[in-house]
Parts: structure tokens; C-alpha cells; sequence
């Protein structure tokens, strides 16, 4: 009886220490049941004996398959409306510009021997320029009526000074409307010597020579007398 007394004496204090690594670990993870080699324990069909504490919580491998923790996605922040900007509205019209119309009433004298040579009713090749430049004048403007008037000197008859002022006067007349110089009505005339601007005085004699001819330069012209109404802007 003595020796059997020690031999469960010494068998209860050998596996002390086996009780008290199973009792560490359980400590450690109570979830399941462990030898005293710390050694998971398990049944016949290779499971792992769970504790009464076991919770998937505590669940470890290689026993169960550890469940990860779900991770919680935030929401995305909602997006604020992307404003829609409004239609522009559309630009108001330019005021149209404010027109007036200008009576118009002028007057332009032409040398004869500017525009024509001596004794001649054809015009110069330079006489187009002067011609083009009172074309241009009356651009924008509404004529109502366009007078043309030659005068000659008093050197010759005065029928062929009537005539020759009457052909000079054509000329001026049909290089105009060639120019597209629009008019109510156009008027050619010839006044002979009957208009001169020099006194008898100034310019003596009736003989032809250089002197007399070139006293009585200012006789020989060509006038041009325009009425009607040009556009212009109003004064602001």
C-alpha cells in the first residue's frame, strides 16, 4: 500500500507541469482544448476540440479559418451639383447710326486749257484726273441736278465760239456719266464768249498772239454747278 500511494503520488506530480502549460495556454486562446505540448487537441476526423468559449472571434488556424475583419467602406461624400451657368443673353444691337441728309449746292470751275488744247473740244489725257477727282467729290451724294457749262475768249466769231463751248461742255458731260455720276438730269450747255471773268481793259485787242492769248486764259473754262443732298453722321 505505501508503494502504491507514491508511485499516484509521483505520477500526479510528474504531470503538473503538462496541466500547467495546457492550463497557460488555454489562457491564451480558451478556445480550444491543448496537450501538454501546447498541441492543439483533436478528434478522430482531425478536428480541432473546441472550448465553451470558442467564438469566431477567437477562431485560429490551423483549427478554423481566421475570419477577417470586415472593413468598413466609408460612403463617398455626394458630389455637389456642378451649377449650369445661365445663357448669356444675347448683346443688343448696335443703335443704327443716325444719318442726316445736307442740302448741297457747289460750284468748280475748270481751266478750258487744263482740260482741252487750244482751240480744241477733246479732252487732255491729264484733264481725266482733274475730271476724276470731281467724280469722287460727288460720291455719296444725290444730285438732283448736274449743270455743265463751257465758255470760250472772245478771240474768233462768236458762232464758233458758241459752238466750240457747246462740244467742250459734251465732253465733260459724257466723261462724268463714264464715271457712273448718277444725276436727276445732266445738262450740257455752251455760253460762248457771252460770260468772260476779264475786263476789256485788262486784256486788249482782238488779234491773236501769245499775249492776248494768255490774258484771256480764264475765259476759257469749263463750270460745273451740282444741287442736291449728301449722308452724313449726325452731330453727337
Amino acid at each position: 500500500m505505501k508503494t502504491l500511494s507514491l508511485t499516484l503520488v509521483a505520477a500526479v506530480i510528474c504531470s503538473m507541469p503538462a496541466l500547467v502549460l495546457a492550463a497557460d495556454n488555454v489562457a491564451q486562446n480558451p478556445a480550444y482544448v491543448v496537450d501538454g505540448s501546447s498541441s492543439n487537441v483533436k478528434n478522430a476526423s482531425g478536428e480541432c476540440w473546441r472550448t465553451g468559449e470558442w467564438t469566431p472571434a477567437l477562431a485560429t488556424a490551423p483549427c478554423d479559418a481566421v475570419i477577417a475583419p470586415v472593413a468598413v467602406v466609408a460612403a463617398p461624400a455626394p458630389m455637389a451639383a456642378t451649377p449650369v451657368p445661365e445663357p448669356k443673353a444675347a448683346p443688343a444691337p448696335a443703335p443704327a447710326p443716325v444719318v442726316v441728309l445736307v442740302p448741297v449746292k457747289q460750284k468748280i470751275s475748270f481751266s478750258g486749257d487744263a482740260l482741252f488744247a487750244f482751240d480744241k473740244s477733246v479732252l487732255r489725257p491729264e484733264s481725266r484726273e482733274l475730271l476724276d477727282g470731281l467724280a469722287r467729290q460727288l460720291t455719296g451724294t444725290t444730285s438732283d441736278s448736274i449743270t455743265v457749262t463751257g465758255n470760250t475768249d472772245r478771240i474768233g466769231s462768236s458762232k464758233y465760239n458758241q459752238k466750240l463751248s457747246e462740244q467742250r461742255a459734251v465732253a465733260v458731260k459724257d466723261y462724268l456719266v463714264s464715271k457712273n455720276v448718277q444725276a436727276t438730269s445732266i445738262v450740257a450747255r455752251g455760253v460762248g464768249e457771252t460770260e468772260p471773268v476779264t475786263q476789256l481793259a485788262d486784256c486788249k485787242g482782238n488779234k491773236a498772239n501769245a499775249k492776248l492769248i494768255a490774258c484771256l486764259q480764264p475765259d476759257r473754262r469749263v463750270d460745273v454747278e451740282m444741287t442736291g443732298t449728301k449722308t452724313v453722321p449726325a452731330a453727337k
